[in-house]
């Protein structure tokens, strides 16, 4: 489940999910005649200022809706499955770890927004069909309970290898590989970490050590979690979560009073980088909006205006980042990566594995 934490919350704070409600039948909800909308399909996650997207808007002409269809996973697969008629224009949100199964579907049509020069080159990719362009990046990393720990003495881990350790026994909780991103995000980190022949050995240690497996990210975070605010009357039992390395700063920016420190911390030495896609949809009914839609994602003014919506860093250069999205947290220096294409070859049999492995 690819949901960036506290955009729920983000909402009620003057954010715009716009339109947000899927279509069940397959079929765009522009018709041919209305070439003034422009219709985005993405995960549950996103969220934009309202006068950002009024400012689109009112320079392109177009009006803009929002389908959101459940988790990244979710939203590639419906988009795969309605490809023919398509719900919208342009498909938001699909990351490298999917990114191979939504052009292996032919989901896109090529295009090359304006201002893909200025995208940093560490994000660029398929560079030579400009089917998908790079729109943000994250940090799917271990999140801990500073209370906790400090109110034990004991130091939080910091690394893979640390997550084995007796001090850390049924202390972990993390999301299923087989139906969420940051699940997905984590397994592929400890891939990255101890390579093909390692990572089974690794996960055998990690399940005998009292990780604990659940659906999705909102479960894992807002229920199992013993650091988060959650919305909640009772708090979880454990001090540790997969999560992202922008959770902290969203404890902190929704607080009410919001506290001088983040009470949770990140794991730097766990982290996996996610980078987000958009990409014009193949049979688009609105083609040239979709185009002047992606265009608008490149720009400096929607690259700065993520962060403190979606819990996101931009790609483009020169995009500035919050104050107060960076003084509660920080990206990591050295996240684990993995070639899309290694990611497409292996994907499914490392999950059907882990699979195996961990949940049986």
């Amino acid at each position: 489940m690819h949901t960036k934490t506290f955009v729920a919350v983000a909402v009620g704070l003057g954010l715009v999910t716009l339109s947000a409600c899927g279509a069940s039948n397959g079929k765009s909800d522009s018709s041919s005649a209305d070439t003034r909308t422009v219709t985005l399909v993405s995960h549950n996650s996103w969220a934009a200022s309202k006068g950002v997207i009024a400012d689109f808007e009112k320079r392109s002409g177009y009006t803009v809706k929002v389908l959101e269809d459940g988790d990244a996973g979710q939203a590639v697969n419906k988009a795969i499955l309605t490809k023919d008629h398509p719900q919208g224009d342009v498909l938001f949100g699909v990351d490298n770890t999917l990114l191979s199964r939504a052009l292996d579907n032919g989901l896109f049509q090529t295009y090359q927004p304006k201002g893909s020069d200025l995208i940093l080159p560490q994000y660029r990719t398929d560079q030579a069909k400009h089917r998908v362009t790079p729109i943000d990046s994250g940090d799917v990393c271990v999140n801990y309970d500073k209370k906790y720990f400090a109110d034990r003495k004991l130091a939080p881990p910091a690394s893979f290898d640390d997550l084995v350790k007796p001090q850390y026994k049924n202390l972990l909780v993390t999301e299923n590989a087989a139906t969420s991103s940051p699940g997905l995000g984590f397994l592929l980190g400890t891939v990255a970490e101890y390579g093909d022949d390692g990572w089974q050995d690794y996960w055998k240690k990690l399940k005998a050590n009292g990780v604990k497996v659940v659906d999705g990210w909102d479960v894992a975070y807002n229920q199992e979690f013993s650091g988060s605010a959650g919305g909640r009357k009772a708090k979880g039992d454990r001090p540790l979560v997969v999560s992202y390395a922008s959770s902290p700063p969203a404890e902190v920016i929704y607080a009410e009073p919001r506290p001088k420190t983040a009470p949770t911390g990140v794991a730097y030495g766990t982290c996996f980088r996610q980078v987000e896609y958009a990409g014009l949809l193949s049979n688009a009914r609105n083609p040239e909006g979709g185009k002047a839609l992606l265009d608008f994602l490149l720009t400096k003014e929607f690259q700065e205006d993520m962060p403190l919506n979606m819990f996101v860093h931009p790609v483009r250069e020169g995009a500035q980042v919050p104050p107060e999205f960076t003084e509660y947290g920080r990206q990591a220096e050295n996240p684990g990566t993995m070639a899309p294409g290694k990611i497409a070859d292996n994907r499914d049999q490392w999950v059907k594995s882990w699979t195996s492995l961990v949940l049986k």
